[in-house]
């Protein structure tokens, strides 16, 4: 078995914050992910059979958004069947263990696969993984998950539990609540047709898809052993240890707590043990405060806040790269984390400005990749489908510009570079330099263009966390996967971060 202590101070000598070799530029050889994956066609935003499955996000967003509604179908359903009320999940750990923490996995093609080596050989001795939002890419259906979660996960030998991401509320949690569940599909509600948001809403929804269990009866092949099984009660759940409690929440698609899920939470979180929410959606992100709204009023974070609730950390997923907010919050501080790194396309950090958002200085926020690695990435990327070569900006030349946008000193050392018109040019309509015209790869590209960024060549930029709980002290590292063979023998380190729980 692998020390991961150890494996983390070499991991920490290798990173992208060591060299550009640790960032994956200089991949010379692809790693062995290569050939786990069952078949090389990728998955693609651009066909427009799949973007017309993926309307449901467009439809809450104009007419309002049902998830609130359907889970609290989900859990009387399941109350009915007879799981615990409470939704507590009790772990069978002792006072030391350790798990994962992925965010973001179910794309099913190269950028998936290739955390898992990494993944393997650091999680060999956790206790259980939990994915952080998108478990299935793109509408959750429960007749993709072979490829998608069962296969590029069968060698893991600990069960793995989810909270639901916006992506797998577009078939109505039913694929979700199968898998993680044990779940029957809802039975369908027979409404009329009225003139209102919610009748024009229901004309155009895309309806829960019919699972075919013989399919996914062969899909669970893949993880058939009783230590990979688990069950957990509803989409959101309290995972009970001896001293920390986990807290897993269903954000749904348009990041709203339903009443009776509030009321759930806000007793779970009296318990007086440290605790560590996972969300589909983080609290922070670049340099904005976007904390889940309460349907009864205010937001998550009110809850989490609270000394009296003594969380430590939050993790959400859904944005799909790795930062961390160390936010004070009276005497004490709480770490909050985007971890949705772990399979779909990467979303850019170049475009975060410097950070102030809660008080916090820019030389306390982390973020991977760098902000230099993410603008040379897309330079590449957009030179190359654009056939722009100029747009090309070196891993130093990207390193320096950032540098000097956001004042600081880079992460890294670099050689010296001579900042010319045409890179800041570049810069500038790539989103690093301020531009009332760029490149979409921002917020506009996060919704609506993320499909131009699907690429299936290293680096990768892929992201996971190992989490170390003793009954002092909470340690998160956050491990990087490039997709070359050197980050899969090391897999860099890059960001840890120990919390005390005393």
């Amino acid at each position: 078995m692998v020390d991961v202590g150890q494996a983390a101070e070499r991991g920490r000598e290798v990173s992208s914050r060591v060299s550009e070799e640790g960032a994956g530029w200089d991949c010379v050889e692809i790693g062995a992910f290569k050939e786990l994956r069952p078949s090389k066609e990728s998955f693609t935003w651009l066909s427009p059979h799949t973007v017309w499955r993926s309307r449901n996000e467009v439809l809450a967003g104009l007419f309002g958004d049902p998830s609130g509604q359907v889970r609290v179908r989900w859990t009387a359903s399941q109350r009915e069947r007879g799981v615990d009320p409470s939704f507590r999940i009790p772990m069978d750990v002792g006072p030391e263990f350790s798990f994962l923490v992925l965010g973001d996995t179910g794309e099913g093609d190269a950028s998936q696969y290739a955390v898992i080596p990494g993944l393997l050989k650091l999680g060999a001795d956790t206790s259980f993984a939990v994915i952080a939002s998108d478990v299935v890419y793109p509408t959750g259906s429960g007749n993709e998950y072979e490829d998608k979660f069962f296969r590029p996960y069968k060698d893991y030998r600990a069960p793995i539990y989810a909270i639901p991401g916006n992506h797998d509320w577009y078939d109505g949690l039913g694929g979700f609540m199968r898998v993680f569940c044990d779940a029957p599909a809802l039975k369908a509600e027979r409404q009329g047709f009225r003139l209102t948001p919610s009748g024009l809403r229901g004309l155009l929804w895309r309806k829960p898809e019919k699972i075919d269990e013989a399919r996914l009866a062969r899909a669970r092949e893949h993880r058939p052993l009783p230590v990979q099984r688990a069950v957990q009660p509803a989409p959101y759940w309290a995972m009970e240890t001896p001293g920390l409690l986990i807290v897993g929440v269903d954000t749904g698609i348009h990041s709203t707590l339903d009443r009776e899920q509030e009321q759930w939470l806000r007793e779970v979180s009296r318990d007086p043990r440290p605790k560590v929410l996972i969300t589909g959606k983080p609290v922070y992100t670049r340099n904005e405060y976007k904390p889940s709204k309460l349907e009864g009023g205010g937001t998550i974070d009110d809850i989490v806040a609270d000394p009296a609730h003594n969380y430590v950390a939050a993790i959400g997923g859904d944005v799909h790269n790795y930062q961390r907010f160390p936010i004070k919050a009276g005497g004490r501080t709480i770490q909050y984390i985007v971890a949705g790194g772990s399979g779909a396309f990467m979303h850019a950090t170049h475009t975060i400005p410097r950070v102030t958002v809660g008080g916090l200085h820019e030389d306390d926020y982390r973020c991977y990749p760098l902000r230099g690695d993410s603008l040379s990435f897309y330079s590449k990327l957009y030179s190359e489908r654009l056939r722009m070569r100029w747009l090309y900006l070196t891993p130093a030349e990207s390193a320096t510009l950032m540098s000097r946008q956001i004042g600081n000193t880079p992460v890294r050392d670099v050689p010296p570079v001579r900042v010319t018109r045409r890179m800041r040019w570049a810069a500038r309509i790539l989103g690093g330099w301020p531009m009332p015209f760029r490149l979409p790869v921002g917020r506009v590209f996060h919704r609506y263009l993320s499909e131009l960024s699907d690429w299936d060549t290293p680096p990768f930029f892929k992201s996971f966390l190992h989490i170390s709980v003793t009954p002092q002290t909470l340690k998160i590292r956050c491990f990087a996967a490039t997709g070359c063979l050197p980050q899969e023998i090391e897999p860099p380190l890059e960001d840890e971060v120990v919390i005390s729980l005393l």
